[in-house]
């Protein structure tokens, strides 16, 4: 028997995840989605994955030009996580007014983020309604900064760092 869809969704958001801007471009479109679903691979050569559903215009960038960046979050980069996840619908071009650079792929790389890496696709997976992309990261960056912007059971959060003395050996 199946699990119910509700009952998946709850146990999922349990899981505290990063936020995420993955990027890319495709004969001059470029485009931008926010996203949690996305995670280290290998060391091996340097591995990453994201998830991506194959209804979004992303999918279908990501598999026509066979690149795409993950820019991680900062806190109070909250602005442009709702912006790339579409819930700002009066912003028309996600990408006004951000001077966004980019490195090897031409991938858009955000300013002043967390971190960024710079991926070369180099598998796409089945996911059901998602596709599994595997990029081999070309180049990347991480940033001094520790305040990560999180997503947790359907709000965006904060890091808090535990006291010492409260953490149990």
């Amino acid at each position: 028997m199946a699990i119910q869809p509700a009952t998946f969704k709850n146990a999922m958001c349990r899981f505290a995840s990063g936020v995420t801007v993955v990027t890319t471009h495709y004969e001059g479109a470029i485009h931008g989605m926010t996203a949690s679903s996305f995670s280290s691979v290998s060391l091996t050569p340097p591995l990453v994955l994201v998830c991506i559903a194959k209804h979004l215009r992303s999918h279908c960038l990501i598999e026509k030009g066979g690149v795409f960046a993950v820019n991680i979050l900062r806190a109070d980069q909250l602005d442009w996580g709702l912006r790339f996840a579409g819930m700002k619908p009066e912003i028309e071009d996600r990408f006004a007014d951000i001077g966004y650079k980019t490195a090897m792929t031409d991938s858009p790389i955000l300013p002043d983020t967390l971190s960024w890496v710079d991926c070369e696709l180099r598998h796409a997976y089945d996911g059901g309604d998602h596709t599994i992309f595997v990029g081999e990261v070309v180049a990347g960056s991480a940033s001094e900064d520790d305040n990560p912007l999180l997503y947790y059971n359907r709000t965006w959060r904060q890091l808090m760092a535990l006291e010492e003395a409260l953490i149990v050996s």
